[in-house]
């Protein structure tokens, strides 16, 4: 138990890294960059594309190639086999490739003429295409109709006892002439109808147009007024004038019927009191010949 083994060593021994091993001599060849940043006339391509492991190099070559391309220009076998050496076949092969892996789409289209022709799309990110296309984005998901907040009820207006087309009229011209007086107190057509029998109920107690518009255009708040309609109702509620002292008719005495006569000098009818004998027309005459 208490023998020591000679061959095992005093301490562990630590993994030296492989690029710090003293035996190991640093790299000096490989792959260096002298790069100057761009300005103009540049396309940016994904590692993805361009070091993809799948693709063939005349592939990655052209989808960088078709990636630099304006919109509108053309991009069909025959002009990329007039551009580049490589011939329609090796061409049509690769984009065949680009295609398979989702850096390229070619779709048929009608033009407004009635013209069919094929429209080559070149894609940055396939990835995130199909990431699109299995979740959809939420502006293209259709939602549900937001239901507009539903404005307060108005407060309730008193009405007139008896309400005829020409009191409500009046009532309405008045509350349409409101916003002549303060621009704020401008109403909508519905607010309008709902306020226009509470100034009729004022109108029928005898207060004059001049008192309802004083009664409602004073003393308004100077910050503002968020709902004008639902000041105005209150109002027209609150101050509601009482009813107009009742007055008894006047009538005029009942007109007195004489009883018919013959008269004295011309025998002709007439009315008049008893104790005259002779017409209107005799009257004169006899005061003439007087």
């Amino acid at each position: 138990m208490g023998t020591q083994n000679p061959s095992a060593p005093p301490r562990a021994h630590v993994r030296v890294a492989g690029n710090k091993h003293p035996n190991r001599t640093p790299r000096t060849g490989g792959l260096q960059h002298d790069n100057t940043r761009h300005t103009t006339r540049f396309v940016v391509i994904g590692n993805h594309l361009a070091q993809h492991p799948e693709l063939s190099l005349l592939a990655i070559g052209l989808g960088t190639h078709l990636q630099s391309l304006p919109k509108g220009a053309p991009a069909d076998i025959k002009t990329l086999a007039a551009r580049f050496p490589e011939g329609a076949t090796r061409i049509a092969a690769a984009l065949r490739e680009l295609e398979a892996h989702g850096y390229l789409r070619r779709e048929r289209v009608r033009t407004s003429s009635g013209r069919i022709v094929t429209r080559t799309i070149s894609c940055n990110q396939p990835a995130a295409v199909r990431q699109r296309t299995e979740q959809p984005c939420r502006e293209n998901t259709p939602s549900a109709p937001r239901e507009k907040p539903a404005h307060k009820a108005l407060p309730a207006v008193p009405r007139p006892a008896y309400s005829g087309p020409g009191l409500l009229q009046a009532a309405t011209d008045i509350l349409a002439d409101l916003r002549r007086h303060d621009s704020r107190l401008l109403l909508s057509a519905d607010d309008t109808a709902h306020l226009a029998p509470g100034v009729a109920a004022w109108l029928e107690r005898e207060v004059t147009p001049a008192a309802v518009r004083r009664a409602l255009t004073a003393d308004l708040p100077p910050e503002g007024l968020r709902r004008p309609a639902a000041l105005l109702a209150h109002r027209l509620a609150s101050q509601l004038p009482p009813p107009a002292p009742f007055r008894a008719r006047t009538t005029a005495p009942p007109s007195v019927r004489h009883p018919l006569r013959n008269c004295d000098g011309c025998d002709r009818a007439f009315r008049a009191p008893t104790p005259t004998t002779h017409c209107r027309d005799c009257r004169t005459d006899l005061q003439e010949a007087a």
